[in-house]
């Protein structure tokens, strides 16, 4: 699909930047980013593509062309949520608008624009369309106004954007892997420090994801119950660990000798965290030191804690990493996102990734009855915004 001969057919005039913002997919670290610890994310090459131009005047008119659907509206009245006819902003646009929002509020001016963008990211599967799309924006507008900011700079505008704009809860860490994707390497992210470093992965590796085809239910209810678990098992540690502050600051070997204290479900939940903590940092050890079949031991580990301690798996997820676990060249599996539907993530040897690919989808068929979208991935660069001569 050619870009550029889309927005001038639509726009009639040249594009002036053209902008890619990848996906993600979280290979270890999952429900952990609120309780201060690390993930192990990696940008994917799937990805949102932008063209645009700057325009005089404070008006946005965007064009999307997976969604087939336009909007306009103006950047100096964006509190409003409205489109240059007064009617409510559609859903979508929230995601650039609340950019330009979230960027106006930190002194970054935002020139009005006209932009057309596609995106091959499954939207609602657990691989972060949206902050691809609140990323593409930020380094649009950045190339367009001649300012430039870092990174985590960027990333965390854009996560500002959801939290206040959309109005969703989101952590840092899709916004943080958009933005600072590294070839080949997965993303160590201390969402504490904010620290980070990027990790090779294995060489002849694939990434596959699969999409169990069940959409993501976690409700509001069912995340806040395991955030709330997550607190109260602090506050209850504190009374044998006095200087902690979250899960973060507990061991594996401290949370062995006061676990026992907690109730049931807190003292799950609370394991699950405190052992993915751990998992985290194993895995960095193992990438490090080229020992893939550890790192895939780990993911198994990550699958059945989430499954067991965390209770965010369903039939569908397990059934997927069950038949992934017994397929030739699958070095690891485990739901990927928050769990409740959505996807897994299987590292896979490249040269068997096609045969694997097939099976998985025809195992999978037999066992639930369900079609799974399968994804070939390979971890890629970070968002990139370029003038067009």
């Amino acid at each position: 699909m050619d870009l550029n001969a889309l927005f001038q057919d639509h726009f009639s005039v040249k594009p002036m930047v053209k902008a890619c913002a990848p996906g993600r997919v979280n290979l270890l670290g999952e429900h952990v980013d609120y309780n201060g610890g690390p993930v192990l994310p990696a940008a994917i090459d799937r990805a949102v593509n932008l063209v645009a131009a700057a325009q005089t005047g404070p008006i946005a008119r965007l064009f999307a062309l997976d969604l087939g659907k336009a909007t306009a509206f103006r950047l100096d009245q964006l509190e409003k949520k409205i489109d240059l006819d007064g009617q409510p902003m559609p859903k979508w646009a929230h995601y650039p608008a609340g950019v330009a929002w979230a960027l106006q509020a930190a002194g970054l001016p935002t020139s009005g624009l006209e932009a057309v963008y596609n995106s091959d990211i499954p939207i609602g599967s657990g691989l972060s369309s949206s902050a691809a799309v609140e990323t593409v924006f930020a380094v649009t507008w950045e190339a367009l106004g001649g300012w430039q900011i870092d990174r985590m700079q960027m990333a965390r505008l854009c996560q500002q954007a959801e939290n206040g704009y959309v109005g969703v809860n989101c952590g840092l860490m899709d916004q943080f892997a958009s933005a600072h994707g590294v070839a080949g390497h997965a993303l160590y992210f201390d969402t504490r420090s904010l620290d980070w470093e990027a990790v090779p992965l294995p060489p002849g590796i694939a990434l596959v994801i699969a999409d169990s085809g069940v959409r993501r239910s976690l409700s509001t209810s069912a995340y806040n119950e395991r955030r709330a678990a997550c607190e109260q098992a602090v506050q209850l540690l504190k009374q044998y660990l006095p200087a902690i502050q979250s899960l973060r600051d507990v061991s594996p070997v401290e949370f062995a000798a006061y676990g026992e204290y907690l109730a049931p479900e807190i003292r799950r939940r609370a394991e699950h965290v405190v052992k993915e903590i751990a998992r985290v940092e194993s895995a960095v050890t193992a990438l490090k030191s080229g020992k893939k079949q550890s790192f895939g031991a780990l993911m198994y580990s990550g699958h059945a804690s989430l499954r067991d301690l965390y209770q965010v798996s369903t039939p569908e997820l397990d059934a997927l990493v069950a038949i992934a676990h017994d397929l030739l060249g699958c070095i690891g599996a485990r739901l990927t996102g928050a769990g409740f539907g959505g996807c897994t993530i299987n590292l896979v040897e490249e040269s068997q990734a096609s045969d694997f690919i097939q099976s998985l989808q025809q195992g999978y068929a037999a066992k639930t009855g369900r079609q799974a979208q399968v994804y070939l991935c390979r971890a890629s660069n970070g968002a990139v915004a370029d003038r067009v001569i």
